[in-house]
């Protein structure tokens, strides 16, 4: 007989949710009080465990590692039903594997848990290593630094150098940071389509902080000190070079652009190279040239000694091929209700000392944009598909929440509804950028690119039935929140202080194909795949359709640029290594070439 709802049927209010949260906590609550020395024993154990298995070595096993004992043991190597040697995989009936697989696939010297990460402090963005040691301070994890320079494995490091040692209590939390996710591939029924991940299922926070580090398979110390447990960190104060000419700072760290910000905001000159000054080979393209001068010498003084930066001395008697930067009119697109992604990249833009403005789509549609701004970042879910691709795009809040409308809402809040459309915002959009204007598209609001007849097509479609192109299904493709290794242009613009590769954050992310007359109008790729399997963490179904896909790129409309960067760069604000994408793009907008 069926059972009765745990709720009857009722008109549900928000009090009624407020009471059974309450109720649910509660119980929890009662529960721990009724079994204290037992709970209490058992996060003990759990931590011990923990310790001890950092300090052997340990091999954990993933999908893969178990995958490769499966196409390891052929049919004629299974064990008989009842082998003691024999390694059972759980659930599967009769999948008896001989023991000598599991040593023989699985026990590999190389393949073994770490005994810790070394985060050394001579990588090019020390600063953002040290705001992700902060991540792992703030969590409870045990962080070594070293007082002096040292060798482990056969490699120098420098003091000052960040050691993580997985023999603590919160190994599983340290390797989850550090090490990939392995998503098993689930499936409906044998042979039938797989069983999507329910949420992200990558989210390796070095990978997404661009955070170098070596992996250390052997036990190791050296002049390592204990740092107090949530002492967050400061970066090392950098140095400031003497000399009556300027000075160089590079492009490659992330805190930079908090220095750029502060000198145009003082009024200071600041140009970006193209090609390092002679004698400085170390500078890459982009690095940050700021003459001497009264107002730049303090900033990049407190720069050196708040931010970590190195400000290298150096004269130049022309800045050569380079362009000048300028204060930017930077506009962030949101909505009546809010938008998430909007609100990490205002977060973001409040870290990083960028002024901007929050515009509605009302302000989009009254047009007249480029009398008030420069640059406009639309983030992922702002921008449409065109209705001749056959969209009815719908705004996903409306499915859940009715927005209110007249009266029913206050005056103050009554410009900010509405969404972008295709009649309206649109053409106010074209007109801003075929008079100058900017705009950094984010996910799926690259959909401008169709609007705006940028020559692209939608790289991840098949063709249907009917003949006519269709979205891939998610039986074949399908990669939700997973990092990626794309190929990075370092010498475009965009992408200047990113290396050859980078990793990226996917979430079911946009990914283009170029037109044959893309070249011809100005179309640049700046980040891609170049491999049929570029997934470095997470899950991902059908990757090879994303070979050779376009990632980011820069096309010009009008006198304007429009930047289409398919991945979530902005993630959570968390996917530091990707933010130079987001940040260059903006004072693109406002550079000129030096004169």
């Amino acid at each position: 007989m069926p059972l009765p709802y745990p709720v009857p049927p009722q008109t549900w209010h928000f009090r009624r949710s407020v009471d059974y949260s309450l109720t649910a906590n509660y119980a929890v609550l009662n529960y721990a009080a009724r079994n204290r020395d037992d709970l209490l024993l058992n996060i003990w154990r759990m931590g011990r465990n923990a310790i001890e298995r950092g300090n052997r070595d340990h091999w954990t096993l993933s999908p893969k590692r178990a995958a490769a004992m499966r196409t390891a043991a052929t049919p004629s190597a299974k064990a008989a039903e009842g082998d003691d040697a024999a390694f059972r995989f759980a659930g599967q009936s009769g999948s008896i594997i001989p023991a000598k697989f599991y040593a023989e696939t699985l026990k590999q010297p190389d393949q073994r848990d770490p005994r810790g990460y070394i985060i050394p402090r001579d990588q090019a963005d020390f600063p953002t290593a040290v705001k992700f040691i902060n991540v792992l301070l703030k969590s409870g994890i045990a962080i070594h630094r070293a007082t002096a320079d040292f060798l482990v494995a056969g490699k120098n490091y420098p003091a000052g150098s960040y050691i993580v040692k997985t023999a603590q209590a919160f190994r599983p939390f340290v390797l989850d940071m550090f090490e990939p996710q392995d998503h098993p591939n689930d499936f409906l029924y044998e042979g039938g389509p797989p069983v999507a991940p329910y949420d992200s299922a990558g989210w390796t926070i070095a990978y997404q902080m661009g955070v170098k580090f070596d992996r250390i398979l052997d036990g190791f110390d050296g002049p390592f000190e204990r740092l107090p447990y949530g002492q967050l960190q400061q970066p090392p104060a950098g140095t400031v070079g003497a000399g009556p000419g300027g000075w160089l700072v590079s492009h490659r760290a992330n805190n930079s652009f908090i220095l750029l910000n502060r000198l145009l905001k003082a009024g200071a000159d600041v140009y970006w190279l193209k090609t390092p000054p002679a004698g400085h080979p170390s500078f890459g393209a982009g690095s940050l040239y700021i003459p001497a001068s009264g107002s730049a010498k303090p900033i990049i003084a407190k720069a050196a000694a708040e931010l970590g930066l190195d400000a290298t001395a150096v004269t130049l008697k022309s800045v050569g091929d380079a362009l000048k930067l300028a204060p930017m009119r930077i506009a962030l697109w949101d909505q009546y209700g809010g938008s998430m992604p909007s609100g990490w990249t205002r977060w973001l833009f409040e870290q990083f000392e960028f002024p901007f403005e929050v515009v509605y789509p009302q302000q989009i549609d009254a047009g007249n944009l480029r009398a008030k701004y420069d640059v406009i970042v639309f983030v992922t879910g702002a921008i449409p598909l065109p209705k001749s691709m056959g969209a009815t795009n719908p705004r996903l809040s409306e499915f859940f929440v009715k927005v209110p409308t007249g009266d029913n809402l206050p005056a103050a809040y009554r410009g900010w509804t509405g969404s972008i459309t295709e009649e309206k915002s649109i053409p106010a959009l074209r007109q801003f950028t075929e008079q100058g204007g900017s705009i950094v598209t984010i996910g799926t609001s690259t959909n401008l690119a169709y609007h705006l007849g940028v020559p692209v097509r939608n790289a991840l479609v098949e063709m249907g039935p009917a003949g006519k192109e269709r979205r891939l299904p998610r039986e074949k493709f399908y990669v939700p929140g997973s990092i990626l290794t794309a190929a990075i242009d370092p010498s475009a613009p965009l992408a200047w202080g990113l290396e050859s590769t980078a990793d990226i954050y996917f979430d079911n992310s946009p990914v283009f194909k170029l037109l044959p007359e893309a070249v011809a109008q100005g179309v640049k790729p700046v980040a891609w795949f170049a491999r049929a399997e570029p997934m470095r963490s997470g899950w991902a179904w059908g990757q090879s359709y994303l070979a050779d896909g376009i990632a980011a790129l820069e096309a010009p409309v009008g006198t304007g640029k429009l930047y289409l960067l398919g991945p979530e760069v902005t993630f959570r604000a968390g996917t530091h290594g990707t933010f130079k994408l987001l940040f260059n793009g903006l004072y693109l907008s406002t550079a000129k070439p030096a004169q």
